[in-house]
């Protein structure tokens, strides 16, 4: 794959050196699963993954997961990494009647401090996967390729085969990974914690948004907007809290050269403590 550490729009610049995972002998072939139902754990300077998957059901449908264990001080990413890093990319093999239908994000953390304004996992973490398989499918074939840093940011792509024939076969440990994986990703909005209004500046530097928040507090709650695919925006020029009710204004950076927001969606996650939403932001 030819991704590289991918720069977005934030007030803090990471001073690392990004290194290729071939140059540090990292780089490691394809692994047969080490048990039904998981792949073997394939290890980086920063950490290990492995695939984790349940037999298809009665429609093919496969859950899975990544499982990303980053080692002590290093961090992975979310799917928009921050001012620099590296999107989580996971690819099936063609030809083997198993698709991707869909990537999980579970809440990730705002990892911030006077170098770096990233956002990521700092502890393990499973993505969620959709998998969809027709009725030959043998096995799941899959490559990762993640962003892995502390002062350096090494790539870290692996192979995986897990067998379907296999995946049943030990379903319970599979399956408290998956759900305790469901269970960390943000819910969906509710009448008691949502975005109730988005109001983008004329000049397009500013967004300012009102929110529901679940629970009355007084801390000001995390807010990160995934606008244009790269761009990711997280300063909070003001934010005022009355016990469940918050408004912010989000500084906007630079957008692309004649981007247009019209009928364009972005996203606003929402974290506040423990809990978070991720809600669409549509553009008339």
């Amino acid at each position: 794959m030819n991704n590289h550490c991918r720069m977005t729009f934030a007030p803090y610049t990471r001073r690392l050196v990004l290194i290729s995972a071939t140059a540090l002998g990292l780089f490691l072939p394809a692994l047969s699963s080490a048990q039904a139902g998981t792949s073997a754990w394939v290890d980086n300077a920063g950490g290990r993954m492995r695939l984790v998957a349940m037999a298809p059901d009665e429609h093919g449908k496969i859950r899975a997961g990544l499982q990303i264990e980053p080692n002590a001080g290093w961090i992975t990413y979310w799917r928009e990494p921050g001012n620099s890093g590296i999107p989580p990319q996971i690819v099936i093999a063609p030809g083997t009647g198993v698709t991707l239908d869909e990537i999980g994000y579970p809440i990730p953390k705002h990892i911030k401090d006077d170098r770096l304004d990233d956002i990521g996992y700092d502890a393990p973490v499973t993505l969620p996967l959709t998998l969809s398989a027709t009725s030959g499918a043998s096995e799941i074939k899959a490559q990762a390729f993640i962003g892995i840093c502390k002062d350096i940011c090494v790539p870290f792509q692996a192979d995986f085969t897990v067998p379907l024939s296999a995946a049943g076969q030990s379903q319970p440990e599979e399956k408290a990974i998956l759900d305790a994986a469901d269970a960390r990703l943000p819910e969906a909005p509710s009448s008691e914690f949502k975005v109730t209004k988005h109001t983008l500046s004329a000049d397009r530097k500013e967004l300012t948004l009102d929110i529901t928040l679940p629970d009355i507090g007084d801390t000001t709650p995390d807010v990160v907007i995934a606008g244009p695919s790269g761009y990711v925006f997280t300063k909070q020029l003001m934010s005022k809290r009355d016990g469940d009710a918050l408004t912010t204004t989000i500084a906007i950076g630079k957008l692309p050269k004649s981007y247009d927001v019209s009928g364009k969606s972005w996203s606003a996650l929402v974290i506040d403590g423990a809990r978070a939403i991720e809600s669409p932001l549509a553009f008339k």
